[in-house]
C-alpha cells in the first residue's frame, strides 16, 4: 500500500472541526447530570426511572461503538462523521424539546446511537490525516486535551444552563455545535482515498458485539441500584461474558471480521486499551462523588461547583499539549502515561483527606491540578498510540475500541465505586448511630457518612489508576512515536508482523 507522501494542505483546519465534534459529545456525557434534577422535577420523571436517563445514552453508545467504528471504515469517516453530527443535533433538539419521560429516554438513546458513529470517525480521521509524528503530536495533544477537559466543561456549562436558564438548554447547545462541525467538516476535512475497507459488514459480529456490550453495561448499572448478587445482575454478566466469548470465536473465523483480531493482538495497543479504560473507572466515578461532595456537604451551588473544577481543566490541557504532545516524539509512551497516571494518583490520594470542613483552596484544589496533570499527559499520548501503526482498512475499529474502552470503563467505574461508597456509607452510620438523638446531630451524622463513603471509594480510584500505571510501565514497550514505520512495534514481541509493520499510518 503505498504511503502518503503529501500532507493535506487544510489538515489543521479539519482538526478544529473535529477537535469540536469530540467537545460536544465528551461534554454532553457530564452536562446533563448536574441537569437531571431539574428535568426529573419539570417532567415528573419517578425515581426508578431517572437513572435511565443517563443509562439509555450508555447503552446505546457504548453497545454499538464497534459497530460505528466499523461503518466509519466501510462508508467512509468523513460521510460518517457528518451524519453523526446531524444526527446528534436533530436527538439534542428532540431532547430539549421533550414533553414527557419517554421523549426523553428516547431522544437520549438516539443521541447514543449518532454518538456511536461520531466519535470514532472523529478519532480515525485523526489517524489518517496527520502521518507526519511530530505534526501527529501536536494534534492528538489538541484531541487528547479536548476529549480530558470535556467532562469538566460540560459541569460548567451544567451548572450555568440549569441556574441561570432552564435545562432544556444542556440539549440544545448541541445544535450550534453540531452545525458548525458538520459545515466545516464538508469544506475542508479530506479523507484519504486508499484508507477505506470495502469488505462486507460481519452481521454475526455486530450483534454479539452489540447484545455482549450492553449486556455488560447495563449488568454494571443494575449491579448499582439491585446489588452484585441479584439475580438479574448475575444473569447480564453471565450473558456478556457468553456473548462476547462467542464474538471473539467468531471473529476469529470469519473472512470479514467487525474486529479484527489483529488490532487487539499486538500488545502495546491492548495494553493502552487495558490502561485508559481503567484510567475511566477511576476518573468517572471520581467526577460524580465530587460534584455531590461539592454540592451537599460543602453546599455548593451547582455553578460554583463547575468553577471548582476549572483548574483540573487547565492542568489537564497543559499536560497534553506541553507534555504529552512534546515529548512523544522523543520518550517511550510509558514514560509518559505511567509517570501520568501515578501523579494523577497522588492527586486523588490528597482527596482521600475530605471531611465536612476541608478546605477548597489546601483539601480539594491540589488533588484537582495533580489529576488534571497527570491524566493530560497519560491520555495524549495513549490515545495516539493506540491508533499509531495501524493499517488504514482498521483505523475506525481502533479508534472505537478507544471509545469502547473509556465508555465501558466509565460505566464501571460510576456502578463498582457508587456500590463501595454506599456500602462504606451505610457501615459508617450502623457504628456512629448510637446514642445520636439530636436532629441536628443525625443531620451532621449523615452528611459526614456520605463524605466517608466517598473518601474509601478515592481510595480505591487510588488503586484502580495505580493498576493502569503498572500496565503502562510493564505492557508498553515500544518506543517513542517520532521514529520511522516500525516505531510502533521495533521493541516489541510483533515486530516481524509485517501485516502490521508495513504499512503504517504515523511515520
Amino acid at each position: 500500500m503505498p504511503q502518503t507522501t503529501t500532507a493535506d494542505p487544510r489538515r489543521w483546519k479539519a482538526l478544529i472541526f473535529i477537535a469540536l465534534a469530540q467537545l460536544m459529545v465528551v461534554l454532553d456525557a457530564t452536562i446533563v447530570n448536574i441537569a437531571l434534577p431539574s428535568a426529573q422535577a419539570d417532567l415528573g420523571i419517578s425515581d426508578g426511572n431517572r437513572q435511565w436517563v443517563i443509562t439509555a445514552y450508555a447503552l446505546a453508545f457504548g453497545g454499538l461503538l464497534l459497530f460505528g467504528g466499523r461503518i466509519a471504515d466501510l462508508w467512509g469517516r468523513k460521510r460518517t462523521f457528518v451524519t453523526g453530527l446531524v444526527g446528534f443535533a436533530v436527538a439534542s433538539a428532540l431532547g430539549g424539546a421533550a414533553m414527557n419521560t419517554g421523549m426523553l429516554l428516547g431522544a437520549r438513546a438516539l443521541q447514543g446511537v449518532f454518538g456511536a458513529l461520531l466519535a470514532p470517525a472523529a478519532l480515525s480521521l485523526l489517524a489518517v490525516t496527520f502521518t507526519d509524528a511530530k505534526e501527529r503530536a501536536k494534534a492528538f495533544g489538541v484531541f487528547g486535551a479536548i476529549a480530558g477537559a470535556g467532562g469538566g466543561v460540560g459541569l460548567i456549562l451544567g451548572g450555568v444552563f440549569t441556574e441561570y436558564l432552564n435545562w432544556r438548554w444542556t440539549f440544545f447547545v448541541n445544535i450550534p455545535f453540531a452545525v458548525v462541525a458538520a459545515v466545516g467538516a464538508i469544506a475542508v476535512i479530506h479523507e484519504p482515498a486508499d484508507s477505506r475497507n470495502p469488505s462486507k459488514l460481519d452481521i454475526p459480529g455486530v450483534v454479539l458485539a452489540t447484545l455482549g456490550l450492553v449486556s455488560l453495561v447495563y449488568g454494571f448499572t443494575r449491579a448499582e441500584s439491585d446489588g452484585w448478587t441479584s439475580g438479574a445482575t448475575i444473569g447480564l454478566f453471565v450473558a456478556a461474558v457468553v456473548l462476547l466469548g462467542s464474538f471473539l470465536v467468531v471473529e476469529s473465523k470469519v473472512k470479514s471480521p467487525l474486529l479484527p483480531l489483529r488490532v487487539l493482538a499486538d500488545r502495546n495497543r491492548g495494553g493502552v486499551y487495558a490502561a485508559l479504560g481503567l484510567a475511566a473507572i477511576a476518573m468517572f466515578g471520581l467526577f460524580l462523588f465530587l460534584t455531590y461532595y461539592m454540592q451537599v456537604a460543602l453546599a455548593y451551588s451547582p455553578v460554583k461547583t463547575g468553577l471548582a473544577f476549572l483548574p483540573m481543566i487547565f492542568t489537564m490541557i497543559a499536560g497534553s499539549t506541553q507534555i504529552g504532545a512534546r515529548l512523544m516524539t522523543r520518550v517511550a509512551p510509558r514514560w509518559l502515561m505511567g509517570p501520568g497516571f501515578l501523579l494523577a494518583a497522588v492527586g486523588m490520594l490528597w482527596l482521600t483527606r475530605i471531611d465536612l470542613g476541608t478546605s477548597y483552596t489546601t483539601g480539594i484544589l491540589p488533588g484537582l491540578l495533580l489529576m488534571g496533570l497527570g491524566m493530560g499527559t497519560a491520555f495524549m499520548p495513549g490515545m495516539s498510540l493506540a491508533t499509531h501503526g495501524i493499517q488504514p482498512r482498521d483505523a475506525g475499529v481502533a479508534s472505537a475500541m478507544v471509545n469502547t474502552s473509556q465508555q465501558v470503563g466509565g460505566a464501571i467505574g460510576t456502578a463498582l465505586l457508587n456500590t463501595i461508597a454506599a456500602s462504606a456509607t451505610t457501615a459508617y452510620v450502623k457504628s456512629h448511630a448510637t446514642g445520636v438523638a439530636n436532629p441536628i446531630a443525625q443531620k451532621t451524622l449523615v452528611l459526614q457518612s456520605s463524605v466517608h463513603g466517598y473518601s474509601v471509594a478515592i481510595w480505591w480510584a487510588v488503586g484502580i489508576l495505580a493498576l493502569s500505571a503498572l500496565i503502562a510501565f510493564f505492557a508498553l514497550n515500544t518506543g517513542h512515536q517520532g521514529g520511522g514505520p516500525a516505531a510502533s512495534s521495533a521493541d516489541g514481541e510483533n515486530a516481524g508482523d509485517a501485516e502490521e509493520s508495513v504499512p503504517v499510518m504515523a511515520h
